[in-house]
């Protein structure tokens, strides 16, 4: 039977944090957030996270612990189609196995069906992929090194608690906040476009630079004051909040300087994925 690919412009819609989702999908190096299948799929606990070595899309660990890997190729136009592919493969292998593909998954159920949607998406951003590891195994110098090597390459990136799904990293010497937003994509461009036609978009030395389009939401782009950590971040942010709620919530015809700044913002705006 052919896969289904009819492309999902939002394939973690209707997943608890569903921008978080997206974040570890598409932008966070290193994290891990909490998951449980249904009673039907065995209530069985997962860890979902952004990479696996040699880029698994899943792994049913020696100790019985089942990883999820996000940042993976994708075969159809569900990305979510996939993922769950992949996480059944995981629950169904051996432990200690490893799913190494998926191939082209048959139509199935999504993540939306294989997982219990009263579990908290919590996430931990990671700063070693060390987490990779049965606790309980060995580690000899070669996996150190692999693991080693992998850690060399994670941008210092932390999660802002004062608001959901905000994202501090450090590229370089600069250092940005990244802010995944659930509402609906126009929403949130005629609150920013009010926001910047009025040189409101910034906050306390942050300049609001654009926007990435991920997984079919928008995450805004701010750059931060040289040399900024990310808790120098959760005040001004936790107090900018309410602005953009604001705006976003206005639903009055955009004047001439709004519209100027939307063109503006959606003439810049790339998209991931």
């Amino acid at each position: 039977m052919p896969a289904n690919d009819t492309f999902v412009l939002r394939p973690f819609e209707g997943l608890p944090g569903e921008p978080d989702w997206v974040a570890l999908r598409e932008l966070v190096p290193a994290a891990t957030a909490t998951a449980r299948t249904t009673a039907e799929h065995g209530a069985r606990d997962v860890v979902v996270t952004t990479v696996l070595p040699s880029s698994w899309p899943a792994l049913h660990r020696a100790d019985g612990t089942v990883l999820l890997a996000l940042q993976t190729a994708t075969s159809s136009g569900d990305a979510s189609r996939d993922l769950a592919a992949a996480l059944l493969k995981a629950l169904d292998a051996e432990p200690g196995t490893a799913v190494e593909t998926i191939g082209l998954p048959t139509p199935g159920p999504r993540l939306q069906d294989v997982l219990d949607l009263s579990v908290p998406f919590e996430v931990t951003v990671r700063d070693s992929f060390s987490y990779w590891l049965d606790p309980s195994t060995e580690v000899t110098s070669e996996v150190q090194a692999a693991i080693e090597e992998a850690d060399a390459g994670i941008i210092d990136t932390r999660r802002i608690s004062s608001v959901g799904s905000a994202y501090w990293c450090r590229m370089g010497s600069k250092e940005f906040l990244r802010w995944a937003r659930a509402e609906d994509e126009q929403v949130v461009l005629d609150g920013l476009a009010r926001l910047h036609a009025r040189r409101e978009s910034g906050f306390e030395d942050a300049r609001f630079l654009g926007y990435f389009r991920a997984a079919g939401i928008v995450v805004p782009v701010w750059e931060l004051a040289r040399g900024s950590e990310a808790e120098d971040v959760e005040g001004p942010l936790a107090a900018f909040a309410p602005r953009l709620e604001e705006a976003m919530a206005d639903t009055s015809p955009l004047d001439a300087n709004a519209r100027r700044a939307r063109a503006g913002l959606v003439a810049r705006q790339v998209t991931l994925r």
